[in-house]
């Protein structure tokens, strides 16, 4: 009886066992390290993210080594592989996306410009945020008349927190085609890795991409925003458990990105994570407005 006990016990022991998974990311041909690749254990709300230096590190139970990892980072071919052999190794190549360059264009003259969901501060409300697995979050951004049109400026409206306490957080933007069967987000648009830093104390960032020459797509294109878990990044937050009503520590990771309820319903919401992209959707009290990320769009057109 004793024995089956100790059994039992040690069982339960290696079940909660707590392991370090980290390792480093290089790029395949160069074999440099890849900075701010986002690794995500499938099905579950598990994930993390490399440093500057391309390396990653998370604590987490021993029973997540069965499952598989998602690797994606702009540029590079994403890959799931095993947990496990991820964690005997502690290194891992990726390949990068075969795609031909079109050559960058600064145009001198701009032309006629729109801007896309312009904001009013007065609109702005309480925003998005990360606790558990590098998410990206899209806007789409509808392709309307017949005129060529070209991303010229990025405007992201920020929230600062009051538990996040040093001067500035990191995320990556994105920009997507519209995949012709799904509707979802498709193919990277932007193929430069642009990774911005938001001072906490500004209300927004902007970004000029008109050098990049970007067409909207007939079907339009999706404006993402990618969460980066690095250190940097991470605070705690305390906040009251619902059901026992007692304090509960939550790790999270910045920015908050600021949102807008709209009547208008071309603007759809998605968020990618644990490899997959699903619909995002949160209506106001009176089921008139859809909530969406405070992202603005200027357009040039010709």
């Amino acid at each position: 009886m004793r024995y089956i006990l100790f059994f039992l016990i040690a069982v339960l022991q290696l079940h909660a066992q707590e392991v370090l998974f980290e390792g480093e990311v290089f790029d395949h041909r160069t074999k440099e390290p890849i900075p701010y690749v986002n690794l995500s254990f499938l099905n579950t709300l598990k994930g993390t993210s490399t440093d500057e230096q391309g390396y990653f590190f998370m604590d987490l139970p021993a029973s997540y080594l069965k499952n598989q990892v998602h690797i994606s980072s702009l540029s590079f071919k994403d890959t799931i592989v095993a947990a496990e052999q991820l964690y005997k190794a502690k290194r891992f190549e990726m390949v990068e996306e075969s795609f031909e360059l079109d050559e960058v264009v600064v145009l001198d003259k701009l032309g006629n410009s729109d801007v896309l969901n312009p904001i009013n501060s007065y609109g702005l409300t309480s925003g998005f945020s990360s606790s558990s697995t590098p998410w990206v979050l899209a806007l789409y951004f509808p392709n309307i008349g017949a005129h060529k049109k070209y991303i010229d400026k990025l405007t992201i409206f920020l929230k600062k927190s009051e538990n996040f306490t040093r001067k500035s957080a990191k995320f990556r933007i994105r920009v997507y085609d519209v995949d012709p069967t799904t509707k979802k987000p498709g193919n990277d648009l932007l193929r430069k890795s642009i990774v911005l830093e938001h001072d906490v104390e500004e209300d927004y960032v902007s970004l000029d991409l008109s050098a990049f020459n970007i067409e909207i797509p007939e079907k339009g294109v999706y404006v993402g925003l990618e969460w980066l878990f690095v250190p940097n990044n991470w605070y705690r937050k305390t906040k009251k458990d619902p059901l026992s009503n007692k304090p509960v520590v939550e790790d999270r990771f910045a920015p908050t990105f600021r949102g807008i309820y709209t009547k208008n319903q071309n603007f759809k919401v998605m968020v990618y994570g644990m490899g997959e992209w699903t619909d995002f959707k949160v209506r106001s009290k009176n089921n008139t407005h859809n909530f969406i990320p405070a992202i603005s769009l200027k357009l040039r057109k010709e």
